[in-house]
């Protein structure tokens, strides 16, 4: 699923490819991935220029020159691409922007059209409408605190909620709270302020390596919890489990739960249980 990283790494990309380029047409191949109807869409974007890029939690925003902005939200399974000629257009494109001074087209690829497209008036508009929070990236230590300690909910929950703050998924959660040795199970009231600076660093130092690695995991440190989940085969040989244990204590076993119906894990002696 695109969390942060990855959109950041998309925003990158298309800043890149499209920002001075027109928008000679609008190509839209799966009416299913827009929530802005097509008509408008299509009226709101042919000839006018992409002034620029931003990103907010896990929504990218192309931004336009008359300043409003198309919102792209890459659901589960979304991405971007570029091509030149339509045999050559990505499996999955259901959009496709044709520039007119490159004669590329950037698309946007989404296999289950979970992903949404829509047009905004600006990014304070969009954030405004959908409850979104500060980004991850954004907040300082003493707005996350306070967001978090007035809480008697958990604290993953708390995390995922993207109106506290936007950006942060399921695996990032879980990197954050074992990077500041905190259990996903305490309530956002136990917190104390010297944890709520330890979790802002954590955020800053996970979203950080992400983004510097291109979201690839396979090269995230090996201190990093994300190398114990299941579908993480890069640290060792498939054959040995090493990597499911601890990275600070090599004999204990990283603990998978589910918290909020969400997988969750946790190393047992860093993020002791708290007493519910």
């Amino acid at each position: 699923m695109p969390e942060l990283p990855e959109v950041e790494t998309y925003r990158r990309f298309i800043d890149e490819l499209a920002v001075g380029q027109t928008i000679a047409a609008v190509q839209v191949n799966d009416a299913h991935v827009l929530a802005t109807p097509e008509d408008q869409l299509r009226a709101g974007l042919v000839g006018r220029t992409i002034s620029g890029t931003s990103r907010l939690g896990e929504n990218c925003f192309l931004e336009l020159d008359n300043g409003q902005v198309l919102v792209l939200h890459f659901g589960m399974t979304g991405d971007v691409g570029a091509y030149r000629d339509e045999p050559d257009a990505p499996r999955f494109t259901r959009v496709a922007l044709h520039l007119d001074d490159s004669g590329l087209r950037l698309a946007f690829i989404d296999p289950r059209k979970f992903g949404r497209i829509r047009l905004a008036e600006s990014v304070a508009a969009h954030q405004k409408a959908k409850k979104i929070g500060p980004d991850a990236l954004d907040i300082t230590a003493a707005e996350l605190y306070e967001k978090l300690s007035r809480r008697k909910i958990l604290l993953k929950p708390l995390l995922l909620d993207q109106s506290i703050t936007a950006g942060l998924g399921n695996w990032i959660v879980d990197e954050v709270l074992f990077q500041a040795k905190i259990h996903p199970e305490r309530r956002g009231v136990s917190l104390t302020e010297k944890e709520g600076r330890a979790l802002h660093a954590a955020i800053q130092l996970v979203l950080n390596t992400a983004i510097s690695q291109e979201a690839n995991y396979r090269q995230f440190p090996a201190s990093f919890l994300i190398h114990a989940r299941e579908w993480d085969t890069s640290a060792t040989p498939t054959s040995d489990d090493a990597h499911t244990f601890c990275p600070r204590h090599p004999k204990v076993k990283i603990e998978k739960t589910y918290v909020g119906s969400r997988a969750t894990y946790t190393c047992p002696k860093c993020q002791p249980t708290p007493d519910l």
